[in-house]
């Protein structure tokens, strides 16, 4: 329980900073997906950052208020032992006191009648207005009976913080930890995919590919997906957000997978494209290769001091430059290489950004741009500037859709690498680098029995 005590305390400092007050904290509630059936429960990561507790119905409270040592409170369900015969072990205010390192501890019913305390004469809230409707109408009811009390000179906070903001910063940058259990979720997942080029063959279905992606994720220890898993086949492969659905899979087409594991309430995300039969042909390779190249671009950049928007543009540059050697784009229409950069004509192929943090949640918290540099007239805020601890995905890609002028060998092919890189010292350490990727390695996998 250390790191997650010692997040609170720099949490709590931060509000000690910015003139104290008290935040507030909750875990997402449960949801119900038909009659009597709840969704898979999943807490809110904000909430399992500074705590470490997985029940639902439960809320942290940082305390830091001038004149008082600060506080961490933790609400959540009392001990029912009746309700642990039908939903499991419970730990209860006191137990979960002790197991999860907090000052004080109160059953979630008492939130009402502490709030109103704690509240009180505190100089600011520090609270995610619009994330919770329910907490949010609590909220406003504490505040409204906190200023109810002003003529016995009681005082309700005088400012309000987004607490996220605080929170988005600090998950930003990754503890060892952290790198540890996304360094495992990735082998995992990286396994998986090893699985799925081993099994693949013409014939099955998207989603029995996904049935071998899920079985290695449990088997080897996670909890769960940590998003929705795209197996893509032939043109499904174009559909950038596609999902495993049945279409089968047929000999001589691309196979697009997506998809990555939650180990510990952190993700991984890889992408690896192959084909079914096992051979690339000649068009596939041609446009893999140019993926591939321009991914290594990217990871080239991926390096303190340069800014996230640099990979980007490296990976742009090659792909471009790839789509005009093939004839995928016409030069005599687009022009040169930095006539199709600066007209964005390589979006007929490529249309997304080349990464995007990653941590607790698959497309984690952070900012991409520097929010405390001013920009130019007229310019947005400068891009980030990557620093040790980042975590970010590479995932360059082409997606060939039928259109006048496009080469037919080409058609129908969708082509994505994704690699989950952490920022070092020196570099990055490419965390999911036991996927199998380059052509040759990908057509070895396939061979073997």
């Amino acid at each position: 329980m250390k790191s997650y005590a010692e997040r609170r305390a720099s949490l709590i400092a931060q509000m000690q900073a910015r003139g104290g007050g008290v935040a507030i904290i909750p875990t997402a509630p449960e949801v119900m997906r038909n009659r009597d059936a709840d969704y898979p429960y999943r807490h809110d990561s904000y909430f399992y950052y500074l705590s470490g507790f997985s029940e639902p119905e439960a809320v942290v409270v940082l305390t830091a208020l001038p004149g008082r040592p600060p506080q961490a409170i933790l609400f959540c369900r009392e001990k029912n032992l009746e309700r642990e015969i039908w939903d499991g072990y419970r730990f209860g205010p006191e137990a979960a006191r002790t197991a999860f390192g907090f000052d004080a501890a109160y059953p979630a019913t008492a939130l009402d009648a502490e709030m109103g305390k704690l509240l009180a004469d505190a100089p600011a809230l520090f609270y995610a207005l619009g994330s919770d409707a329910r907490l949010d109408a609590q909220v406003q009811g504490w505040l409204a009976n906190v200023r109810a009390q002003s003529r016995a000179g009681v005082a309700a906070p005088a400012s309000a913080h987004d607490v996220q903001c605080l929170l988005d910063e600090m998950r930003l940058f990754k503890d060892g930890g952290e790198v540890a259990l996304m360094r495992r979720a990735a082998e995992i997942s990286s396994a998986a995919h090893r699985r799925a080029m081993q099994l693949c063959r013409p014939g099955l279905r998207e989603y029995q590919l996904e049935a071998e992606l899920l079985h290695e994720f449990r088997r080897q220890g996670s909890q769960a997906p940590a998003y929705g898993s795209i197996v893509a086949t032939g043109a499904n492969a174009c559909v950038l957000h596609y999902r495993a659905d049945d279409a089968v899979l047929q000999d001589g087409d691309l196979v697009l997978i997506d998809a990555g594991c939650e180990l510990d309430s952190y993700a991984s995300d890889i992408t690896r494209t192959f084909p079914a039969n096992g051979v690339f042909s000649g068009p596939q390779k041609a446009l893999y290769e140019i993926v591939l190249a321009s991914q290594a671009a990217a990871i080239a950049e991926t390096r303190p001091g340069r800014r996230f928007i640099d990979g980007h543009d490296a990976a742009v540059r090659v792909l471009a430059q790839g789509m005009l050697d093939t004839g995928l784009l016409d030069a005599d229409k687009v022009g040169t290489l930095d006539d199709v950069i600066a007209k964005g004509a390589y979006r007929q192929f490529y249309m997304h950004r080349t990464g995007h943090w990653l941590g607790m949640d698959v497309h984690d918290v952070g900012e991409y741009r520097d929010r405390t540099q001013a920009a130019a007239d007229g310019q947005e805020k400068p891009w980030r500037i990557l620093q040790p601890g980042m975590v970010t995905t590479v995932e360059p890609g082409i997606y060939v859709r039928p259109a006048d002028g496009v080469p037919p060998e080409f058609w129908h092919i969708g082509i994505r690498i994704e690699d989950d890189a952490l920022v070092t010292a020196t570099g990055c350490d490419i965390l999911s680098k036991d996927a199998p990727k380059t052509v040759a390695e990908i057509e070895a996998v396939m061979r073997q029995p």
